[in-house]
């Protein structure tokens, strides 16, 4: 009867344990057997196969070195780097995954979905566009500085949070979002590297699973304010030599019913730090004209921006989103598109900016 009941109590444990989602594989997780991953590189290999790196050990007082693997498949990758290093590389800590802009011209979908069904890896990782070789500028600075790969991490980190506007920042669940949006136009930030800089250059805009193309410098600051927040910390204009600091915009979209138009007014507050032109800004009448200017070239500027956007057929700024209305039938994506290519463009700004000091009469 003892006998019986230690049976039914096993196997009421084991019930217990799968009710729970317990696996009786469990992983090894001994801190000096396992190595937490922080990145991922990831770039065209040829012939249907990607180079996908990695720097190990990550935060351990050890030397570092740059692993590199040819794969055919993302899961492979990780799975032979245990193959070639004496600790377990945990894939669960990856926070950031940068891929090669050749590749990224190609197709990134499939890397994106491996990335998202892994439930081991968190939907919050960043992902980015590398010009360049990152592994030679990895492979540069690993004597130069300590960890870093971690202090990468915490540049795009810091940014997130603050919200400064300077740049893009995408997470993967970002990214996914957008792609699987009724009008699937997500984008990522483009950082270009060589072997002394890792340096931020602007945002790419991606058609479905394709890098289409890349904005950066006027354009970018220009998107910014359009998509991120609507807030620059600094917003240089070397045309009309002029920086307009802590820079708040407010868009205003009025699509017409028929589709053929779209208007767009941007009320612009900042406060002007810094003017290197000819023009006397202590005095009321040449500062009005100097608004003026910023208010042609900046209209200007993200016409043309706009109008680039229809002729790669991209629509970043989901401007298509304005057709939904409760009630009715959403237009396709390849309605929109038709729409969104002849669409005339209309573009409205008006400035609110607080001088370098007071004016005279």
């Amino acid at each position: 009867m003892r006998h019986m009941k230690r049976i039914a109590l096993l196997f009421m444990m084991s019930g217990i344990l799968l009710t729970a989602g317990c696996s009786p594989f469990v992983d090894n997780n001994i801190v000096e057997e396992i190595a937490p991953v922080i990145f991922w590189s990831i770039r065209d290999g040829g012939e249907g196969k990607m180079k996908i790196s990695t720097l190990v050990p990550p935060l351990i007082n050890e030397k570092k070195r740059l692993l590199t693997l040819q794969v055919d498949m993302l899961k492979q990758g990780a799975k032979k780097f245990n193959l070639i290093y004496y600790r377990e590389l945990k894939s669960a800590q990856v926070r950031l995954v940068l891929i090669d802009e050749q590749l990224a011209r190609k197709e990134v979908l499939s890397l994106i979905n491996t990335l998202i069904i892994d439930p081991e890896i968190s939907p919050r990782l960043y992902v980015v566009i590398v010009k360049g070789n990152f592994n030679d500028y990895i492979n540069s600075q690993l004597l130069k500085q300590e960890n870093l790969d971690y202090f990468i991490y915490r540049l795009f980190k810091h940014y997130e949070t603050k919200n400064q506007g300077e740049m893009t920042i995408i997470n993967l669940h970002q990214f996914m979002t957008k792609l699987y949006s009724p009008f699937p136009f997500p984008i990522m930030p483009v950082f270009k590297v060589n072997h002394e800089n890792f340096t931020y250059e602007g945002s790419a805009f991606f058609g479905h699973d394709q890098l289409i193309a890349t904005v950066k410098e006027i354009d970018e600051q220009i998107f910014q304010l359009l998509n991120h927040d609507h807030y620059l910390k600094n917003f240089s204009i070397p045309a009309l030599n002029v920086t307009i600091g802590k820079v708040r915009s407010k868009i205003h979209m009025k699509l017409s019913p028929d589709r053929s138009s779209i208007s767009i007014q941007v009320d612009l507050d900042g406060r002007m730090e810094e003017y290197r032109g000819e023009k006397n800004v202590l005095d009321r009448n040449e500062l009005a004209s100097l608004d003026k200017e910023l208010e042609a070239y900046l209209e200007n500027q993200t016409k043309a921006l706009l109008q680039k956007m229809q002729q790669w057929k991209v629509d970043p700024l989901q401007l298509g989103n304005l057709t939904l209305k409760p009630f009715s039938k959403p237009i396709s994506e390849k309605e929109w598109l038709n729409d969104w290519e002849r669409m005339k463009i209309n573009v409205d700004y008006r400035l609110h900016i607080l001088p370098l000091t007071n004016v005279k009469e």
